[in-house]
C-alpha cells in the first residue's frame, strides 16, 4: 500500500520503498518521530510524517500490534491481584454487618 505524508498507516507492515519519519507516540509513548526506511517495521495507526512510503502488510486483524495491546488490557482488567480478592472478601463480610 502507498502511505502519503500525514496519513495513518493502516496496518502493521514493513517498508519496501521510501523513507520517512513516523510518529509512534500512540503506540510507544516516544514523543519524537522515528526515522524509518526500507526493511523497517511500521505499526498500524501510527502517523507517517513527511515521506511517501510503500508498505507491505505483515500483520492484520487479531495479529496486529494494536489488537495485541487491546487483548492485554482486557486480560489485565479481568484479573484481580491477590490484595483485591482479599479486599472483596473483607468488604463482603464487613459491609453487611455495619448496616
Amino acid at each position: 500500500m502507498l502511505v502519503k505524508p500525514g496519513e495513518k498507516i493502516p496496518v502493521d507492515g514493513q517498508i519496501i520503498d521510501g523513507a520517512t519519519s513516523i510518529d509512534e507516540s500512540m503506540a510507544t509513548g516516544e514523543s519524537m518521530p522515528i526515522q524509518k526506511g526500507p526493511g523497517d517495521e511500521v505499526i498500524g495507526a501510527t502517523i507517517n510524517q513527511n515521506g511517501l512510503i510503500k508498505v507491505r502488510a505483515t500483520k492484520v486483524g487479531k495479529d496486529s500490534f494494536l489488537a495485541q495491546v487491546i487483548k492485554l488490557v482486557e486480560e489485565a482488567q479481568g484479573t484481580k491481584v491477590p490484595i483485591q480478592k482479599f479486599a472483596d472478601k473483607v468488604t463482603g463480610i464487613f459491609v453487611p454487618t455495619v448496616r
